[in-house]
């Protein structure tokens, strides 16, 4: 609504609009009450004019209107959304100057614009303040104030403010979307061994590890260089259960062939097949296409043709099949790409439109112009 009334309004392009209208109110001598002025509010706060909402604050007394809790929100939240803290800090201040008192959303909005504006320590000592003030955290200052810590990757305080929602307990409690914000946040700024901690604290709290999480996890080590500590990170979860060997070593896999180390992914890939460990799509669809790129396409479709038939395949990447196709017919490996575009039209597989001008003349040279076209029919 406030959305469609600002561009109907235009005032982003004439943010003195809501200024005019406040002094028009004054002029004809209109009878305005709060809910007036937070509509207001709320029209700058959609248009992102944060000044003008101050002055719009301003005029309240004008009315014989006192602003309450909630209209100072409004205009705390815009100017701490612009990065001003210095100017969010001074209205938060001015509230207790009127006998007004910061709730949870006050504190909240405060502690997340002073972590955006890298000021942990005003968002740390805001968060103490509140506790003596008596308005104890919820999930929202909790979180606010831990992507906080993370970003700057203080593990110690991390790790004390993890305690501190433990013990506060209820919707506080870190959860399994808690413990991942923190290890990703860790590994993104290259700490995969400090994000290992968490890990445990993880186990601790009673907190299972999801796939993402550790996924999180081994790209971190290996980007790193510690593949030594991924293997044995594995170990550990598969040995827990919570997540499956074919999960945890499919992420492996697409690790190592990120960080340039394919071969040792290959054998990996292979000894997954061979043990019956199933591997996801992804490590399917990057492995084939890596071994391609090298322009070993037999291999590739050898190694498809052994997934296909442990049923492995029923998501992998549609393009992998005009890949495989266009390097069978480059390297006139005739049968073989006669046998993988019949499967492509057996399964409605297209081909990609990158491929199949290229596709289509290579195929022709076989003389089979059935297959050929019923191939352009697919792709096109």
């Amino acid at each position: 609504m406030y959305a469609k009334a600002c561009n109907f309004l235009k005032i982003k392009q004439n943010p003195s609009l809501v200024l005019d209208v406040i002094e028009a109110y004054k002029v004809e001598k209109c009878l305005v009450n709060v809910k007036m002025f937070k509509v207001v509010l709320n029209l700058c706060r959609e248009a992102k004019i944060a000044d003008e909402a101050l002055l719009v604050l301003r005029k309240m007394p004008e009315f014989n209107i006192r602003a309450d809790t909630t209209a100072y929100n409004v205009v705390i939240r815009m100017f701490c959304e612009r990065g001003d803290m210095d100017m969010a800090d001074k209205l938060m201040k001015e509230m207790g100057l009127i006998d007004l008192y910061p709730d949870m959303i006050t504190y909240s909005v405060m502690i997340k614009g002073f972590c955006n504006a890298d000021r942990l320590e005003d968002a740390c000592g805001l968060f103490k303040l509140m506790k003596r003030h008596g308005c104890f955290p919820n999930a929202v200052a909790y979180s606010a104030l831990f992507e906080g810590i993370c970003r700057y990757g203080d593990v110690e305080k991390a790790l004390q403010l993890l305690g501190a929602m433990e013990k506060e307990g209820g919707t506080c409690s870190p959860n399994v979307i808690t413990f991942t914000t923190v290890i990703q946040s860790f590994c993104e700024k290259g700490q995969p061994m400090e994000a290992l901690r968490f890990l445990d604290r993880m186990g601790a709290s009673g907190c299972t590890p999801n796939r993402v999480t550790i996924s999180t996890l081994i790209n971190g080590l290996c980007a790193k260089g510690h593949v030594e500590e991924a293997y044995k990170l594995i170990d550990k979860v598969v040995a827990a259960g919570g997540v499956s060997d074919g999960d945890c070593y499919s992420s492996l896999v697409v690790s190592l062939i990120r960080i340039k180390r394919l071969d040792e992914a290959e054998r990996l890939f292979r000894k997954m097949l061979a043990s019956g460990t199933k591997p996801d799509s992804l490590a399917c669809s990057i492995m084939i296409r890596e071994i391609c790129r090298e322009g070993r396409t037999l291999d590739g479709f050898l190694l498809y043709e052994e997934i296909e038939q442990m049923q492995y395949l029923p998501s992998i990447d549609s393009d992998i099949y005009s890949i495989l196709l266009v390097g069978l017919c480059q390297q006139s490996y005739s049968i073989e790409a006669e046998k993988l575009a019949r499967s492509m039209l057996e399964k409605r597989i297209p081909l990609k439109a990158p491929y199949v001008d290229k596709i289509v003349e290579l195929v022709k040279t076989s003389g089979n112009k059935e297959l050929v076209t019923e191939l352009i029919r697919t792709g096109r």
